[in-house]
């Protein structure tokens, strides 16, 4: 698959690459990550040259032993400024938006992965990866109340879905939903794991939008815990979702966005 040339006018809202590792079971329905304190620290002495403004969330006040896979810190290029590293005990993330380009984001993931390997105690022996997810959050502004969703959705973005037309008629229901949020998971051979389709209804920059998510997701035994096959990981999962990307805008929507 060929990676496609970044667009003039993406419709990109967020690019989001976070990594789990193992926690340690201290009591039943408990886990937590004894050197999670440590890695803050060394994190951030290791990333803030480029990320120096850091923010503790109000989460960082919560117990330990309710704390797994939650966000606490960020480590900004300046106040309210993107990209992001967010940590919090057993995860670490990566967050994008409007100035993203795939050479800089992969640049950035690779350096977090450095990192997050040199920092953590042990990672040899400590650090299991568990989860990987690289996840693209698209957005195209859309008139509700005068458009058919269903229609734009077969016309421009090559997904067809409908709803017996029965279910309407005679009965005073509208057939232009209120909200939309359509999921479909499919399995991938290639990496491991499963690309996640997800369109939804929301609002950006206030206005009415429909917004569409990519998302490669490896779980389990099929997330590699090797920082060089975690890098490869991410370059399959970027090459399939530039791929799902461009196929799903092609024609109108490609046109509007270039």
């Amino acid at each position: 698959m060929k990676i496609k040339k970044n667009l003039k006018n993406k419709p990109l809202v967020e690019a989001i690459f976070e990594l789990r590792w193992n926690l340690q079971k201290q009591a039943p329905g408990i886990r937590i990550d004894p050197h999670y304190k440590i890695l803050v620290g060394r994190l951030y002495d290791k990333v803030s040259r480029e990320y120096p403004h850091h923010i503790q969330l109000p989460t960082a006040n919560m117990p330990d032993e309710i704390a797994e896979y939650v966000v606490q810190h960020q480590f900004r290029k300046g106040k309210e400024q993107w990209p992001l590293i967010q940590v919090g005990p057993g995860l670490v993330t990566l967050n994008s938006t409007h100035d993203y380009t795939w050479l800089d984001f992969e640049e950035r993931i690779c350096n977090l992965i450095e990192a997050l390997f040199e920092t953590y105690p042990n990672s040899d022996t400590n650090l299991k990866i568990n989860k990987l997810i690289l996840r693209y959050i698209d957005a195209v502004d859309f008139d509700y109340e005068n458009d058919n969703v269903f229609v734009f959705l077969k016309n421009k973005m090559k997904t067809e879905i409908g709803l017996y037309e029965e279910l309407f008629k005679d009965t005073g229901v509208d057939s232009s939903p209120l909200h939309i949020d359509l999921r479909f998971s499919f399995p991938s051979r290639q990496p491991k794991g499963a690309v996640l389709l997800r369109f939804f209804r929301g609002m950006k920059t206030g206005e009415n939008a429909l917004f569409w998510e990519t998302q490669m997701q490896s779980i389990g035994a099929h997330a590699p815990s090797d920082k060089n096959r975690i890098k490869l990981w991410v370059q399959d999962s970027h090459a399939l979702m530039d791929d799902w990307f461009f196929k799903i805008i092609e024609g109108d929507l490609l046109r509007r966005f270039e």
